[in-house]
C-alpha cells in the first residue's frame, strides 16, 4: 500500500451561525485519484480551501507525508506541494502559455525575466507530460481543456505533491475528457496524489480509486470505488435511498402538440423532422457537436430556420425571435443557466418573475400582492429554497438557481417545455427534484423537450428518444427499445469527424 501522501485530522471550520466543517478527516495516498463527492453545500469546498491555505481552521491537523505542517496562507499550501485547479481558471488570458507558467517565480536580482529561457522550459515542461501545446501561444487562444491542461503541467512543474481538480470536465467535450483522463493516469503512475471533485458519478468510476463522501460540512464514509456502485454513493450523499431516483409515469401518447417538418439551417440543421405528444417526454441525445443546442435555439427562435415548417396544435406557427416562439407556447431553459438563464446579480424574486412583469404591473405600480402569490405558488410547486425574495441569486446553489430559471419559463404557462441540459452542474438530491418536477409537470399535460449528454439521465426520463449526429437526426427509440448500444450507435452514425464545438 502506498504512503500517504495527505491527512487531514479532525478539521473544524465555523462561519457565524453555522459549522461548515464539523471534526472531518481526509486521508489521500501517493499515486491515488481520490474523488471528493457530495452535495451542494456538502463542504467539499470550505475543506479544499483550509488544504489551500484560504480559510484556517478553528481545530485540526493537516500532515504532508508525515510531516504536520501549518497552512496559514496560500504561499504555504503552494510550498507544501499542493495545487488546487479551481473550476473558475486562473490564468491571465492576455500573457502567454509560458509567462503564465512562470508568473508565481521572481525576476532575477535586475529585475530581467528572461522569456526565451522561460519559453524553453515551459515547452520542454508540455513536451514531457506529452501535450501538444505551443509555449508561445496566448492563452486567450486556447481551448477550456487546453487552459487546464496547462494549470496541471504548472503544477507538475512546480514539484506539486497534491494536485486538486474541481469539477474539470464541466465544460469539456468528450474527446477533451478522455486527453484529460490520459494525463491524470500518467501522473498517478509517477505517484502524484489527485483529489478529484466531481458530481458525474460515471467519471469517477472510470477514473478515480477511492471516494470520501461527505454531507452537511461531516465526513460520512471512505469507499473503495471499485467494490461500491451507483446506488450507494446516492444513498451516502443525501442520506436516504433514492428508490425512485429517475421518477417517470407511464405515458399514453396524447395529440401531437408540436410537429417539426424538414428543418434546415445552413451548416448546422439538416432535414429536421419530429412530433412532440401533450404529457409527453421527448429526449434528445447525441455526441458533442450533433446539433442539439443548436435545433433548441432554432425552435425558440434564437437563431434563424433557412428552410421547414413548424406546427404547434396543428397550427403552423413563424418563430423569427424568442417572443414569437413564446406567443406560440414555446419555452426554453438554457444548458448555461449562470450565463443565459439568470441575472444572477438580481434577486431570487425578480428572476422569477422576469418573463411576466406586465401581469403585475399598472400604470406605474407594482402589485405586489399578486407577486408575492405568484412567487409562493411557484416556490411551493418547486421546492425553491432561498432564505427571501429580496436573495441574490447568484448566492444560491446550483438546483435552486436551475429551478427559478424553470420558473421563470412556467410562469408563461407554455405548451412545450424545452430543458436543455436541466441538471447539469448541481447534485444528485437535487437531480432527483428535477426528475419529479418534470414528472408532475407532464402528469398536468405539459410536454417537454430534454436535451442530455448523460445517458443514464436521458434513457431513465424519457417516453421516446431521438438521436442526432453531424446535425441530422439518425434516428428515434421508443422506451421499449432503449439500450445505450442502440442510441451510442444512432450517434455515431454518418460521423466523419470530431464534430462542431
Amino acid at each position: 500500500m502506498s504512503e500517504l501522501a495527505l491527512q487531514m485530522i479532525n478539521i473544524h471550520k465555523k462561519f457565524p451561525g453555522v459549522y461548515a466543517l464539523k471534526n472531518v478527516g481526509l486521508e489521500v495516498r501517493e499515486g491515488e485519484v481520490h474523488a471528493l463527492l457530495g452535495e451542494n453545500g456538502a463542504g467539499k469546498s470550505t475543506l479544499i480551501k483550509v488544504l489551500g491555505g484560504i480559510y484556517l481552521p478553528e481545530e485540526g491537523d493537516i500532515y504532508i507525508d508525515g510531516h504536520k505542517v501549518a497552512m496559514n496562507s496560500v504561499r504555504d499550501a503552494k510550498e507544501h506541494g499542493i495545487s488546487i485547479i479551481h473550476q473558475e481558471l486562473l490564468l491571465v488570458p492576455q500573457m502567454t502559455v509560458a509567462d503564465n507558467m512562470f508568473l508565481d517565480e521572481a525576476p532575477d536580482k535586475y529585475g530581467y525575466i528572461d522569456r526565451k529561457k522561460s519559453r524553453k522550459h515551459a515547452q520542454q515542461a508540455l513536451e514531457e507530460m506529452g501535450v501538444d501545446i505551443d509555449a508561445g501561444a496566448k492563452v486567450s487562444n486556447l481551448s477550456v481543456a487546453q487552459q487546464q491542461i496547462v494549470e496541471i503541467v504548472k503544477a507538475v512543474r512546480q514539484r506539486s505533491k497534491i494536485i486538486v481538480m474541481d469539477e474539470p470536465t464541466s465544460s469539456l467535450s468528450d474527446n477533451e475528457i478522455r486527453m484529460l483522463f490520459e494525463i491524470v493516469r500518467n501522473l498517478r503512475k509517477k505517484g502524484t496524489a489527485i483529489i478529484f471533485i466531481s458530481h458525474k458519478l460515471e467519471e469517477l468510476f472510470e477514473i478515480t480509486d477511492r471516494i470520501t463522501i461527505m454531507r452537511d460540512g461531516e465526513l460520512i464514509k471512505t469507499v473503495v470505488t471499485k467494490d461500491t456502485d451507483r446506488e450507494e454513493l446516492i444513498s451516502l450523499m443525501v442520506g436516504r435511498t433514492l428508490d425512485n431516483y429517475y421518477i417517470r409515469d407511464s405515458f399514453e401518447k396524447g395529440e401531437v402538440v408540436l410537429k417539426a417538418e424538414h428543418l434546415e439551417q445552413e451548416g448546422t440543421l439538416h432535414d429536421i423532422n419530429f412530433e412532440l405528444h401533450k404529457g409527453e417526454i421527448l429526449g434528445f441525445a447525441g455526441l458533442v457537436g450533433a446539433g442539439r443546442t443548436e435545433l433548441m435555439q432554432a425552435l425558440f427562435g434564437i437563431t434563424r430556420l433557412q428552410d421547414g415548417n413548424i406546427y404547434v396544435k396543428g397550427k403552423r406557427v413563424n418563430i423569427n425571435d424568442p417572443l414569437s416562439a413564446m406567443k406560440a407556447g414555446i419555452a426554453l431553459v438554457p444548458e448555461d443557466r449562470k450565463l443565459q438563464g439568470l441575472i444572477l446579480e438580481n434577486t431570487v424574486g425578480f428572476n422569477m418573475t422576469i418573463t411576466v412583469l406586465k401581469e403585475f404591473i399598472k400604470g406605474i405600480r407594482v402589485n405586489r400582492k399578486k407577486e408575492k402569490g405568484m412567487l409562493d405558488t411557484y416556490q411551493k410547486l418547486l421546492g425553491i429554497k432561498t432564505p427571501s425574495y429580496s436573495q441574490r441569486a447568484g448566492n444560491l446553489s446550483g438546483g435552486n438557481q436551475q429551478k427559478i430559471v424553470i420558473t421563470k419559463w412556467l410562469a408563461v404557462k407554455p405548451d412545450v417545455l424545452i430543458l436543455d441540459e436541466p441538471t447539469r452542474g448541481i447534485d444528485v438530491g437535487a437531480k432527483a427534484e428535477i426528475y419529479s418536477i418534470m414528472n408532475e409537470l407532464t402528469k398536468k399535460g405539459m410536454s417537454i423537450i430534454m436535451v442530455s449528454s448523460e445517458m443514464p439521465e436521458v434513457m431513465g426520463m424519457s417516453d421516446r428518444i431521438c438521436v442526432m449526429s453531424e446535425g441530422r437526426l439518425t434516428g428515434t427509440v421508443s422506451r421499449e427499445e432503449f439500450s445505450q448500444e442502440r442510441i451510442l450507435s444512432y450517434a455515431l452514425e454518418g460521423r466523419t469527424d470530431e464534430g462542431r464545438k
